[in-house]
């Protein structure tokens, strides 16, 4: 399987050139293939359609965050062809202001896929039919899946018995954060539990009748 994709991977490479191709490799039995982010829906079409991809199965959209990145957001397409019997990863980097262009016209299948994207990252995707949150809530604010989200969120949703609603609070802590230092008291740990001092008085004879 790894020889058809090493072969698929340099057909690709050599039709759609280094416009569309910013390099592709074999890795467990999956062809990924890096693209620009304006060819997207060239290559998907081309995936698609072409006699020796036949990648018409649509999987999913997935993103990925690396803050330290000028381009801090991977989008990755999973493409299947039954009759191939290949996957293919397509990947290909943005920011948070640059759109990826929609593929939902090539695979309506992205439509979802594309909210969930924007919803949990903030990814853009220009041409879009409807892009908007579709797994947070009404009014909520940030991405929670980017690497600077707090794990806490902003905001806490609870029901109020007085106003006979839901309301939206900016998130209190309770306490301040503890520090915990992961020392296991089995194999000795540097300071007393509350109570074992009584086991050391035991020991030196002391508190005995």
């Amino acid at each position: 399987m790894d020889a058809a994709l090493k072969d698929l991977g340099d057909y690709l490479a050599e039709t759609l050139g280094d416009t569309a191709v910013t390099g592709w490799n074999v890795t467990h039995g999956e062809l990924t293939l890096g693209v620009v982010r304006e060819q997207v829906p060239e290559v998907l079409k081309l995936l698609k359609g072409d006699a020796r991809c036949l990648f018409d199965c649509f999987i999913d959209i997935a993103g990925a965050d690396y803050p330290e990145r000028k381009k801090r957001f991977e989008v990755v397409y999973h493409l299947l062809s039954p009759r191939q019997n290949l996957r293919i990863r397509v990947k290909t980097s943005t920011d948070e202001t640059s759109p990826v262009p929609s593929v939902v016209d090539i695979f309506p299948a992205a439509n979802w896929f594309e909210r969930e994207a924007f919803d949990l990252y903030g990814i853009l995707f220009s041409d879009h039919p409807d892009l908007r949150r579709i797994l947070t809530d009404y009014g909520f604010k940030g991405h929670p899946l980017r690497k600077d989200f707090p794990l806490t969120g902003f905001v806490e949703v609870r029901y109020d018995d007085e106003q006979k609603r839901v309301i939206y609070e900016p998130v209190k802590l309770a306490q301040e954060f503890r520090s915990f230092d992961a020392m296991s008291p089995w194999e000795g740990s540097e300071y007393v539990l509350p109570g074992d001092e009584k086991a050391g008085e035991a020991e030196n004879g002391e508190g005995s009748s």
